[in-house]
């Protein structure tokens, strides 16, 4: 299918079911790690149709993952051919858990890359444009995905590994950059040193940051925060993993909404508890089956992200899409999820609440287990400028007792005491006391 060009509903499963029994085909017997797996379930390695794979192919899970690179280090076994026949190692960031290592073969890396081209045609990136890709190099597969599908689309491409916030601003403005890839987080801190440093951010060519690591892009109070800081920009969300490759982009008719590229993996929402398929319009669990990713491909694994899977219907989207859409895009972690006196609290919730005040420049959230109740406790830093960070603290406190029916201590620290974030923010800090 030509780049760019939409599929309809039926063209859309018809492509899924002949990746997928081509994938199932070419495990056995070279990927020790499902030719076990499925052995031992005593799965035949046939699938008949969709629902026949989702009703009879068990579940993966991460921990079976990181299991069996443990017990066959360093890879693991879900490998589907020999190592000398694969050219890329990334790996997970480990915030939820040990870090996995994922290989891929030339074929995959060139799936996964055509897949991040769909996400820069979403967010109507052209050869015309100039990206900065604001991380720093290392192990983390969204950078170098990216990067190399900007390339291939035309567009100039800067990278800021290695460079100090300062820096990557100037390298910003100096070259009129036109889109900027980053964390949400690091785009409201890049904002935040742009203030300090007197560097005017409406002198940017910015128009477009294109997000991804942490569920705000997604967030309307998040991204009212971030386009407020950067003039004439416009957040454009996307969202991935490391052992499973891009997976969503933003529509580009409804800001907020995330469409799976469903031609380059199998996407299934169910109930976290039964396992069984979620309601649509109900909070789930995504599940997903990597279907272009055959070399160290996943099936049905629970990626322990929670949406909301819009209904389906024949009609398409209004973007003119017919693939599924997240309704809030990824709206928390199903290991993230704390109870807070009775009430379900997901971080993104709290961060939602938070950047709806425009004068919190940071936080942290301290949640205290001990006592048989848990408590949050939340330290803001104001703005510089903030004129009262005691009424600021105290409105807070009155959104989360009427957002959440949760009273939770707000307490302002001193600017500059908390700490700053590149990539995923890490604000949450738990204790037993």
């Amino acid at each position: 299918m030509a780049a760019g060009e939409i599929p309809s509903r039926a063209e859309i499963a018809s492509r899924q079911l002949e990746l997928l029994r081509s994938l199932v085909a070419e495990l056995f017997p070279g990927n020790c790690f499902y030719t076990r797996k499925l052995q031992d379930a005593g799965i035949t390695f046939d699938v008949a149709s969709l629902d026949d794979f989702s009703r009879r192919f068990p579940f993966t899970t991460k921990r079976e993952l990181v299991h069996d690179q443990l017990a066959h280090p360093p890879y693991g076994t879900v490998l589907t051919y020999s190592a000398n026949q694969y050219t890329r190692l990334h790996q997970t960031s480990g915030t939820t858990g040990a870090p996995l290592r994922w290989l891929d073969t030339p074929e995959s890396w060139d799936a996964m890359v055509e897949c991040w081209g769909d996400v820069l045609h979403a967010a109507d990136v052209t050869a015309r444009d100039r990206i900065l890709f604001a991380f720093s190099f290392g192990p983390f597969i969204g950078f170098w995905l990216a990067f190399e599908a900007a390339t291939r689309v035309g567009a100039l491409c800067l990278s800021g590994g290695g460079l100090g916030s300062e820096a990557r601003l100037r390298m910003l403005l100096d070259n009129e950059v036109t889109v900027l890839c980053c964390t949400p987080t690091y785009a409201l801190r890049l904002a935040e040193v742009a203030a300090a440093e007197r560097l005017d951010l409406r002198r940017s060519r910015v128009r477009r940051i294109i997000v991804a690591g942490e569920p705000g892009g997604s967030v309307p109070s998040v991204r009212q925060h971030i386009e407020s800081r950067w003039p004439g920009a416009r957040v454009f969300d996307h969202h991935g993993l490391t052992e499973v490759g891009p997976v969503t982009h933003e529509c580009p008719a409804r800001p907020g909404v995330l469409h799976v590229m469903e031609t380059a993996c199998l996407a299934e929402v169910i109930d976290p508890i039964s396992g069984r398929p979620a309601p649509a319009g109900e909070m789930g669990e995504l599940v997903l089956t990597t279907l272009a990713r055959v070399g160290s491909p996943l099936l049905r694994y629970r990626t322990g992200d929670l949406v909301k899977a819009e209904v389906r219907g024949e009609r398409p989207c209004s973007c003119g899409r017919h693939e599924l859409a997240l309704l809030g895009g990824i709206v928390g972690r199903a290991d993230d999820m704390v109870v807070v006196r009775g009430v379900n609290v997901y971080p993104s919730a709290v961060d939602a609440l938070l950047r709806a005040h425009a004068d919190v420049a940071e936080y942290r959230v301290h949640l205290r287990t001990g006592q048989g109740l848990a408590d949050l406790e939340i330290s803001i830093e104001p703005e510089a400028g903030c004129p009262d960070p005691v009424a600021l603290a105290r409105r807070i406190r009155n959104d989360f007792d009427t957002a959440m029916a949760l009273r939770v201590t707000v307490t302002p620290v001193p600017v500059g005491t908390l700490p700053r974030f590149e990539m995923k923010a890490q604000r949450w800090i738990r204790s037993d006391s």
